[in-house]
């Protein structure tokens, strides 16, 4: 399962990139609007493409097909190499077969159904961003539904690849993997805390003090 960042400061995406485990990066309306309101959207989009030079999904803000066709369009003339993002609606759904009959890769969002997902693989989505803590946040279980996508998947061998997104801790992102998820888009403070464990801590600090001990007995021999 490959892992994208879900973020759009530039300085997150700049360290994961670095470390090397990111494959992408998904933006959104709402991770835009945190960041520095003096420079363009396409501007932070452009330095995010230099930094990771692989997947971006930029997301529409239209709510009807010709608005989505139109800012597709205009972000692809500054972004070729971009996914568009949009939303699980019937108006995005009739939107995403018009872009894929030009090939242009389209990444559903909102999707918290597996009839949504199956919906957005048949208009021809590149991608269907399956909302895990958003469904949790109302008393349904994510990863159920995740599952329940994937196993559509196997059955039907369908095309386009299942994103795990609203990932709100690291088990999210085990879970996610173990249902079947090509993909998981995760915050970066959530992508950090993935990486740490206290045992690797306390492991690391045994291990400095034993060489800091031998280092000590070589001098004074």
């Amino acid at each position: 399962m490959q892992l994208f960042v879900d973020s759009a400061n530039v300085d997150e995406i700049r360290h994961a990139a670095q470390l090397g485990i990111i494959a992408g990066v998904t933006t959104n309306p709402s991770l835009l609007a945190k960041e520095d309101p003096t420079q363009p959207v396409e501007r932070i989009i452009a330095t995010i493409q230099e930094i990771v030079g692989g997947h971006i999904s930029v997301e529409v803000v239209s709510t009807e097909t010709d608005g989505m066709i139109r800012e597709a369009e205009e972000i692809l003339s500054w972004l070729p190499e971009a996914t568009i993002k949009i939303p699980m609606i019937p108006a995005g759904l009739a939107a995403v077969r018009q872009l894929s009959r030009r090939d242009i890769p389209t990444n559903v969002t909102l999707v918290f159904s597996p009839t949504q997902a199956l919906a957005a693989a048949n208009a021809g989505a590149s991608y269907v961003s399956v909302f895990l803590g958003r469904l949790d946040d109302i008393g349904h279980d994510g990863i159920d539904v995740l599952r329940d996508v994937a196993e559509i998947w196997d059955m039907h061998h369908m095309e386009a690849e299942i994103i795990a997104a609203s990932v709100r801790h690291p088990m999210h992102i085990v879970e996610a993997a173990k249902a079947g998820a090509h993909i998981a888009t995760v915050p970066y403070k959530v992508l950090m805390q993935s990486l740490t464990h206290p045992l690797t801590d306390a492991g690391l600090q045994a291990f400095l003090r034993d060489a800091a001990k031998r280092q000590q007995r070589s001098v004074t021999v």
